[in-house]
């Protein structure tokens, strides 16, 4: 048995409906190069209406498994990482379990924002190393244009549809999980939130008249925050496995924003080139993003053998978190 767990197969899945920015400039007041300056989007990809979360999410399993070489009945576990969830319940992890006609395997959902690909990866790591689960089919996927304001300017602009998928196994070949870092802190849970149709404030008139439905965003906030923890979750890890900056082949960093981005690989004296940047073409896409930016990098041949890779993401919650890999 590999005495770290195997990232085997990687998969990824975006609606073939895709908005430029000038869509959005006879939307809102916003401009293509405001858009370009203050964010790196160019284009995003957005779901149809007989697009949802699961259909998405089912997709990129269904390709993650076909390059790991394995039939859905192998999968011992399904979880899904997501904020737009199919429904408030069933799990969307159950959809996709039925969906993709994995009949072995438990299913569950991941509540983690941004992060929930790195924790689903960490809770997955941690069930193989166990000896609880042989395969886990990890994924991340989100419908973000059903819960934006299309009117309000400041976070229209900034999301997209997609979803992301691994497979998680105990033998095989691809790049071994060889630890995870996650974290949070609940002192922060007003930047990015949705009130309306919890517990707290359950779904009535009220809240459908006051956009409570809608995804709510403080941009500043968010930005001190993402750039602060990203940067000391790699760190973290790093120092954890006596490993040094430098050591870094690839960091996979969540694509929220083009200056978060660059500004976390300043802070961590990575140089830009070595820093995977996709945002320019789907927009942030929340948990989807580091696995549909991982199998894009697979495909263009980025992972070589021997090198050191590193995701780190944060999200609402607030949570945050990184995954070093060895290819």
């Amino acid at each position: 048995m590999n005495k770290y767990p195997v990232i085997t197969g990687l998969g990824f899945t975006v609606p073939s409906q895709v908005w430029d920015n000038g869509r959005l400039e006879t939307m809102v007041e916003t401009t293509d190069e405001w858009i370009r300056t203050r964010t790196g989007i160019v284009t995003r990809h957005i779901a149809e209406e007989h697009e949802t979360t699961a259909s998405l999410a089912s997709s990129a399993a269904m390709k993650a498994l076909g390059k790991a070489g394995l039939k859905p009945s192998d999968i011992d576990v399904v979880m899904v990482a997501t904020m737009t969830p199919e429904m408030g319940f069933p799990a969307t992890a159950c959809f996709v379990q039925e969906t993709i006609g994995a009949k072995n395997a438990a299913a569950f959902d991941i509540s983690a924002a941004c992060t929930g690909f790195i924790y689903g990866l960490s809770i997955a790591s941690s069930m193989i190393i166990a000896g609880l689960a042989n395969n886990v089919l990890v994924i991340g996927a989100e419908t973000l244009s059903r819960i934006i304001d299309w009117t309000d300017r400041s976070s229209c602009v900034l999301f997209g549809d997609g979803a992301g998928a691994a497979v998680v196994s105990r033998e095989g070949e691809g790049g071994r999980i060889l630890d995870n870092i996650i974290r949070s802190d609940g002192s922060n849970a007003d930047l990015l939130y949705m009130p309306g149709g919890g517990s707290r404030f359950p779904a009535n008139e009220m809240t459908v008249k006051s956009g409570m439905h809608f995804l709510k965003m403080t941009g500043k906030g968010l930005y001190k925050e993402a750039t602060t923890s990203m940067a000391e979750a790699v760190k973290d890890i790093l120092k954890r496995n006596s490993l040094k900056v430098c050591d870094i082949d690839l960091l996979i960093p969540h694509q929220a924003n083009l200056r978060i981005i660059l500004s976390t690989a300043k802070k961590l004296d990575i140089p830009p080139e070595r820093a995977y940047v996709n945002i320019d073409r789907y927009g942030n896409t929340s948990a989807a993003t580091i696995p549909i930016a991982m199998a894009e990098a697979m495909e263009d041949g980025l992972f070589k053998k021997g090198s050191i890779v590193v995701l780190v993401a944060f999200g609402s919650g607030m949570t945050w978190g990184s995954t070093l890999l060895r290819y």
